[in-house]
C-alpha cells in the first residue's frame, strides 16, 4: 500500500507507530466508502437491467430475443477483456484519478448505449460499457483497504461491494420500471447519470491515493505466473458458476415447477438481492476472521443450498428462503475471492484485484450455459441446481488444492 507520508515522520502521519493504522487517511471515511460503493451501484444497475428489459431492447433494435441476449454477453466480454487491460495500463496512475477516468468511460459507454441506432452499434456500446467494470472494483477495493485499519480491511472492501448488492434490490427494479415506462434507452441514461454522480462523489470525498510508482508491465503480468492467482481465479470461475446456473432459470422454476404465478418471480428476485446484501455484509466480518476459511464455508454452504433448492423447488414458497441463502453464501465467496486475489497477487495488486470480476463473469457464462445444457437434455428445470451443486464442490476442491500448495511452499522455505 502507498502512504500519504513517510511512517517515520510522526509530524506528517498522526498514526505513526500504530501497527493497526490505515495507510491513507480520509477526512470522512464513511462518505469516501459511500462514494466508492455508488460506483458499484451504478455498475450493478446497468449490468442486470438489460436482462429485465431484454424484450423491449430486442424490439427496439429489431432482433429476436435470443439474438438480443447477445447484448448481455457483449457486456460480459467487455468485463473479461477490460479488467486485465485497464488494470495493466493504470497501475502507475494515482488511484483516485484512475477511478474518475473509469467512471467517465462507464458513463460514456452507457450514454452511447442509449443512443445506439442498430443492433451492431448496441453490441459495441455494451462491450465498451463493460470494459471499466472489473478495473473499477479492483481499484476501489484497494483504495478502501488503504483507508481502513488492517484489522478491518475485509469490512471496508465488503462495504464497497454493498453497492453492487443494493443495485439488485433498488437500482435494477427502478431502472427496469423506468425503461418500461419511458423506453429502454431511459434505463441506460439513468446508469450514465449514476456514473456522473459517482464521479463527483469520488472527487469530493475519496482521498488522493498514489499509484504504484514501481509498477511496470512486466511486474503486473508476473501475477499470471503465480499459481495461487490462477487457482483463485479458477475457484471463482467454477465455484461461483453454481449461483448463475440457478439464477439464470429462476423464473421458469418458480412458475412451472413451483406452481406459483408470474408475479411471484419478482419476490424471488428480491430475495436474491436481499441475500446479496446480507452476504456482502457478513463476508466483511468473516474476512477479518479468516479469508480462506470464509471461502471454504461459502463454497460448501452453496453446495448445500443448491441441493436444498432442488428439493424445495416443487413446493413453491418453501424455496424462497433457500434462494436467500444461496446468494448470501455466494456473496461471502465473492468478497473473499476479491481479498484473496489482493493477497496472492504480490506486487501486482491492481491487476490481481481487478481480475476477480473477470473471473465472476466467466462464472456467469459457464453456469448459465451448463444450466441450459441439462435442461435441453431433458433433465428438467430443476437440473441446473444439481449443476450448481457440482460446480460449488468443484470450486471447493480447487481451493483445497490451493491450500495444499500453500502448505508445501511454506514447508519448502528455509527456517
Amino acid at each position: 500500500m502507498t502512504t500519504t507520508a513517510p511512517a517515520t515522520d510522526p509530524t506528517a502521519d498522526p498514526t505513526a507507530g500504530d501497527p493497526d493504522a490505515a495507510s491513507v487517511t480520509a477526512r470522512h471515511f464513511g462518505l469516501a466508502v459511500l462514494a466508492l460503493a455508488m460506483g458499484g451501484f451504478a455498475i450493478g444497475t446497468t449490468e442486470f437491467v438489460t436482462m429485465g428489459l431484454l424484450p423491449q431492447i430486442s424490439a427496439g433494435v429489431d432482433v429476436s430475443i435470443p439474438t438480443g441476449g447477445h447484448v448481455i454477453s457483449a457486456y460480459a466480454v467487455g468485463v473479461v477483456v477490460g479488467a486485465p487491460v485497464l488494470a495493466f495500463l493504470g497501475a502507475r496512475l494515482p488511484r483516485r484519478a484512475l477511478l474518475v477516468a473509469l467512471m467517465a468511460a462507464f458513463a460514456v459507454g452507457n450514454g452511447v448505449s442509449a443512443l445506439a441506432g442498430s443492433y451492431e452499434q448496441l453490441m459495441l456500446a455494451r462491450f465498451a460499457a463493460g470494459l471499466p467494470h472489473g478495473a473499477y472494483f479492483g481499484v476501489a477495493s484497494l483504495v478502501a483497504a488503504s483507508m481502513a485499519r488492517p484489522s478491518r480491511k475485509g469490512r471496508a472492501v465488503s462495504q464497497v461491494m454493498l453497492g453492487l448488492s443494493f443495485a439488485n434490490v433498488l437500482g435494477v427494479p427502478a431502472a427496469t420500471l423506468l425503461g418500461q415506462e419511458l423506453g429502454w434507452r431511459a434505463a441506460f441514461w439513468s446508469a450514465a447519470g449514476l456514473a456522473v454522480v459517482t464521479l463527483a462523489l469520488v472527487v469530493w470525498f475519496v482521498p488522493s491515493v498514489q499509484g504504484d510508482a514501481a509498477a511496470s508491465g512486466r511486474r503486473e503480468l508476473a501475477a499470471f505466473t503465480v499459481p495461487q492467482v490462477w487457482l483463485t481465479l479458477l475457484a471463482g470461475a467454477v465455484g461461483f458458476g453454481g449461483m448463475f446456473a440457478v439464477y439464470s432459470y429462476i423464473a421458469p422454476v418458480v412458475t412451472d415447477v413451483g406452481g406459483l404465478g408470474e408475479r411471484s418471480v419478482a419476490v424471488f428476485l428480491l430475495s436474491f438481492g436481499l441475500g446479496m446484501v446480507a452476504g456482502t455484509w457478513l463476508a466483511g466480518v468473516m474476512a477479518d476472521w479468516s479469508i480462506f476459511r470464509s471461502l471454504i464455508i461459502g463454497g460448501v454452504g452453496m453446495a448445500g443450498t443448491m441441493l436444498a433448492f432442488w428439493l424445495a423447488a416443487p413446493h413453491g414458497w418453501a424455496a424462497l428462503p433457500v434462494v436467500f441463502l444461496i446468494t448470501t453464501l455466494g456473496s461471502v465467496l465473492v468478497v473473499n475471492l476479491q481479498l484473496r486475489l489482493m493477497d496472492v497477487a504480490g506486487d501486482a495488486q491492481t491487476l490481481g484485484a481487478a481480475m476477480n470480476h473477470a473471473s465472476l463473469n466467466i462464472a456467469n457464462a459457464l453456469g448459465a450455459w451448463l444450466g441450459g445444457v441439462v435442461i435441453a437434455a431433458g433433465w428438467g428445470l430443476r437440473a441446473p441446481a444439481l449443476v450448481g451443486l457440482v460446480l460449488s464442490l468443484a470450486g471447493v476442491a480447487i481451493l483445497l488444492v490451493s491450500a495444499r500448495l500453500h502448505v508445501r511452499q511454506r514447508d519448502a522455505q528455509p527456517a
